[in-house]
């Protein structure tokens, strides 16, 4: 009555904790593997969130290099699972690899399908200014999340959240439903129905999404900066340098668009429509660091341009 179970990010830590803590047989963890960290000479070989966690609960941890590794495939086939359970694993699944369980792949999505399928579900609910999200557990299909929903559960997005504090509740509520779901799977008292309404997507996030387009309302940059955060980050550039934004406010009033508004106190600053009040600001290379200390070590006064440049975007 085994598992076999798909993750890497944090996010899907708290699902194989649920599953090991509640004793659910685990013949093994599947994670990406170990990616480069760090700059330079100091780059070291980085281990998933998944994996550490599988190693301090003993777990057989497997990380292909390719998904097509027939032995690989043998592997997974040889524990005649009763599920795949997926949490964010980050690689798509064959249909021969889908078919393998007794029971059902099952899937734990940061999302109310079929709003946000894809890769990136958190951050886009909170950039689109959604007022609310959830997670659903649904039996994996070769399409991209368009397979039957099993549970749901939805939850509130907070003005205070941004894509890692809004990340962490999810991965929680998604852990307590994949317990619920399995049981209620084995038990028949749970029945997949198909996803009605229309989807929309969210594709991965890239680096050079963050670049702030100070054009944009400040509503809408506030909601872009908490979705960015904590990764790829929104930022903008400050005679060359890249300043990234960990954390703004809005406030009424007007301004040139990406231009200093006021420099006393604060770092206000010009939108589409309204000022934006950066709080948080991490200069690249240095720590995050307070707006006022931040302009403490810089001559900016009002009427800077908080240039948009695209340069040395990597």
């Amino acid at each position: 009555m085994s598992i076999v179970f798909f993750g890497t990010p944090l996010f899907a830590v708290p699902s194989l904790r649920a599953l090991q803590e509640s004793g659910e047989e685990i013949a093994a963890v599947v994670t990406r593997r170990d990616a480069p960290s760090g700059r330079g000479k100091k780059e070291v070989l980085k281990a998933p969130p998944v994996k550490e966690a599988a190693l301090q609960y003993g777990l057989h941890v497997i990380q292909p290099m390719s998904l097509k590794d027939r032995e690989f495939v043998e592997e997974l086939k040889s524990y005649s699972p009763e599920f795949l359970v997926v949490a964010a694993y980050g690689r798509i699944l064959s249909e021969e690899i889908l078919s393998i369980p007794r029971i059902a792949p099952v899937n734990v999505h940061a999302s109310i399908l079929p709003e946000w399928r894809g890769a990136s579900p958190i951050s886009r609910a909170i950039i689109s200014g959604a007022n609310e999200t959830g997670v659903t557990t649904m039996v994996m299909e070769k399409g991209l999340d368009t397979g039957d929903i099993l549970l749901m559960e939805k939850t509130v997005i907070r003005p205070e959240d941004d894509a890692g504090t809004l990340s962490g509740r999810l991965a929680e509520i998604g852990a307590a439903l994949l317990l619920k779901t399995l049981k209620g799977m084995r038990e028949g008292t749970i029945k997949p129905r198909p996803q009605e309404g229309e989807a929309t997507y969210a594709p991965p996030l890239k680096k050079e999404e963050g670049l702030i387009n100070w054009e944009r309302p400040a509503e809408a940059l506030f909601n872009f900066i908490r979705g960015m955060n904590p990764w790829p980050g929104a930022f903008f550039f400050l005679n060359g340098e890249r300043i990234k934004i960990i954390k703004a406010e809005t406030k009424e009033g007007s301004g040139i668009a990406g231009q200093v508004v006021s420099a006393r106190g604060e770092l206000l600053v010009g939108t589409g429509a309204g000022l934006l009040s950066l709080l948080i600001v991490q200069p690249e290379g240095k720590k995050k660091m307070s707006a006022q200390a931040f302009l403490q070590g810089r001559k900016i006064k009002e009427k800077d341009v908080l240039n948009g440049a695209a340069q040395d975007i990597k």
